[in-house]
């Protein structure tokens, strides 16, 4: 059985192709009202921590990296994906936006000014017991303290229609983890099937409008599908309804819009350039016959030549 790795890839994938698509989770998350065309940076933070609770000193020291750290309007945003309940989540929240912070820091001899960033949570699955909202308080030594919260994103609160109403086109494939009990079942039933199907027909028929509308591109509509794919083939892991549900997004085999370019590109220039070889090779091979004809002629009037010295020669005796 695959493990949860594949909803990480897939956010990975997406994160770092389309960037642009996660502003409007940003809005939804924030309350925010920013275009999709808005200049988005993204932050690179990782860095160290020691858990002492590990038993051996190498295992101790661990590197933390946050999902996923941009920044718009020099306001930052800090977005985590989450496959399953973590008892730990929110001190990992903590120790993310440390190093976030820390990423951006303005600091000087004596003084450092650290932006916290907003963040969220982005639950692809949850049960009864996942945290609507997540917080961090900071306790100081002068007993003040500070709440640090958040509202989650749980993906069984979205419907289909809200994820095209409000341009979430990037958690697309993640909305399909929702039939993931029902899609690993052996004895699923037809109206579970067609459930299914009837979804990604919808978002499918939804991403072929948008792109004629120029809201996504081909390249991002293509990829979408692409990862949707991707989640259902994790989830469904080679059984029997695997073929019938992935076909609906473009078959088993399914390549990024860009890969493809890519391969017909090489593909193209592979052509060309054997072709041209070919070419040159035939050309060469005629060059050759060419030369090894002449050079046969001159064999042959060479010894045409020995045979008349010969000749002479015997005339000469004979005289």
């Amino acid at each position: 059985m695959k493990n949860t790795h594949d909803y990480d890839s897939t956010f990975k994938t997406l994160k770092n192709r389309h960037t642009r698509l996660f502003i409007a989770v940003i809005n939804l998350a924030f309350h925010k009202n920013y275009p999709l065309n808005a200049e988005v940076r993204i932050i690179s933070s990782e860095g160290a921590f020691i858990d002492e609770a590990k038993p051996d000193d190498k295992s101790k020291v661990e590197m933390r990296e946050n999902d996923f750290l941009i920044s718009i309007n020099d306001d930052y945003y800090m977005i985590e994906a989450q496959s399953y309940d973590d008892n730990e989540m929110a001190l990992r929240i903590a120790e993310y936006t440390f190093l976030a912070a820390r990423s951006v820091a303005v600091y000087d001899q004596g003084h450092i000014i650290m932006p916290m960033p907003n963040y969220t949570i982005i639950y692809i699955k949850n049960s009864a017991r996942t945290p609507k909202t997540t917080m961090i308080t900071y306790r100081f030594p002068d007993g003040s303290t500070h709440n640090y919260s958040t509202e989650n994103i749980f993906m069984t609160d979205l419907s289909r229609e809200d994820i095209i109403e409000k341009k979430l086109y990037v958690l697309i494939p993640f909305y399909f983890a929702r039939y993931e009990k029902e899609l690993k079942e052996k004895n699923i039933t037809e109206k579970d099937i067609e459930k299914v199907i009837e979804d990604l027909e919808f978002f499918s028929n939804e991403m072929l409008q948008l792109s004629k509308e120029k809201e996504l591109t081909m390249t991002e509509a293509d990829e979408i599908r692409y990862c949707v794919n991707d989640v259902l083939l994790h989830i469904t892991d080679g059984n029997n309804i695997e073929g019938k549900v992935v076909s609906v997004m473009g078959g088993e085999i399914y390549e990024l819009h860009t890969e493809r370019i890519i391969r017909e590109t090489t593909e193209k220039v592979t052509a060309e350039v054997t072709a041209e070889y070919q070419k040159q090779l035939k050309e060469s091979e005629k060059q050759l016959a060419e030369s090894e004809k002449q050079l046969a002629d001159k064999d042959k009037r060479l010894a045409e030549l020995e045979e008349e010295i010969a000749r002479l020669k015997a005339d000469n005796k004979t005289a």
